[in-house]
This record gives C-alpha cells, sequence and structure tokens, in this order.
C-alpha cells in the first residue's frame, strides 16, 4: 500500500489511537457457558485489526495470566485461533482486569505517542469494563467497540447493553465496527 493510501485510511482513526484487543484467548471459548456471539465477534475484531494493520495503527493483543486454565504457555492461555496476529502487532500480559495494571502497556502507549484507544475483547463486564475505566483515568480517549466485546454470561447480550449504556455515560465513546471499519473504505 502506498504512503499516501495509508496515511488515507489512517485520517479515520487518526495518529495518535491504538488497537487493544484484550483477552481474546481459547480458555474463555472452551467454558461451560459459551462467549456469547462468538463467531461475529471474532469477525469483527478481525475487521477491526485488518484495517489497523493497513493503517498502520499499532495493535496489542492483551493475555491474562492466572494459575489455573489461563495459565501462561497452556492451551488456554493462548491467543484463539481465529484471530491473526502479525509478528509486528505487541503482546501485553496482565494478571489483573485492567490491561494498565502491573503492565508496560502505559510505557508502551506514550513510547509510540498513543493518546487515544479503540478498545475490543473480552470480558464485557471485566477486563474490557476495567481497562476503559483505568484508561479514561489515564486521560486517554477511549472507544469502546459496541459489537466487539462480549463475555459468558448467560445474560450476555443484557450484560453487554448495560456496560455499553454505563461506560457512555462514562465518558468512553461507542462505535460499531462498521462505523470504524466499513464506512472509512
Amino acid at each position: 500500500m502506498s504512503d499516501e493510501a495509508t496515511s488515507q485510511l489512517n485520517k479515520q482513526w487518526g495518529d495518535d489511537v491504538a488497537l487493544l484487543v484484550i483477552d481474546v484467548q481459547q480458555g474463555l471459548f472452551d467454558k461451560s457457558t459459551p462467549i456469547y456471539s462468538a463467531g461475529k465477534l471474532l469477525e469483527n475484531i478481525n475487521a477491526l485489526v485488518d484495517y489497523a494493520h493497513r493503517a498502520g495503527v499499532p495493535v496489542f493483543y492483551v493475555q491474562h495470566a492466572n494459575e489455573s486454565w489461563l495459565a501462561p504457555g497452556s492451551d488456554g492461555w493462548q491467543l484463539h485461533a481465529g484471530l491473526r496476529p502479525l509478528d509486528t502487532d505487541c503482546a501485553v500480559q496482565k494478571r489483573h482486569g485492567s490491561a494498565f495494571q502491573g503492565t508496560g502497556l502505559g510505557k508502551e502507549l506514550e513510547a509510540r505517542a498513543i493518546r487515544r484507544l479503540v478498545v475490543t475483547g473480552l470480558v464485557t463486564h471485566g477486563c474490557v469494563k476495567a481497562t476503559c475505566l483505568d484508561a479514561k483515568k489515564l486521560g486517554y480517549g477511549v472507544i469502546l467497540v459496541k459489537d466487539g466485546h462480549s463475555n459468558f454470561n448467560k445474560q450476555a447480550a443484557d450484560v453487554i447493553a448495560e456496560w455499553n449504556q454505563k461506560l457512555s455515560e462514562g465518558g468512553v465513546e461507542l462505535k460499531s465496527t462498521q462505523d470504524l471499519v466499513l464506512n472509512s473504505q
């Protein structure tokens, strides 16, 4: 892609933005209650990642670790096989809900002059919520992809709607995958 084409793509998101893909790990897809709309979620995340790659926007894959079903290096800890990360994407390992707590994410973003984040991933009312709230507290502009996060709750659609509303009321901007990708091509 030419520099001019990349520049045109980047105008949609800006030079100071990064995409965060939070905890889209195999272990979360293996739970007894399935991830709500898992296929559509993966499709939307891949569309966002593909767009970010074409636009030269940094992509950060965040992986949660614990001592049981998300133990580092285990099958459950691995990114979902349906994702398509590149070697140039950044990896962030975390042990807390927020991708900022106890990680080097803030320093990585600062080094790239990132001031705005597009957030997607798992789970809505856990790590996605915690990362959005911490990002706002740290002064980042936050765009939550309203159809780009999910969970494995029996009332998952209601949980998504509830947190889209609560986070929006807290200053997080909501956009759909279509708003961010399809309308910008």
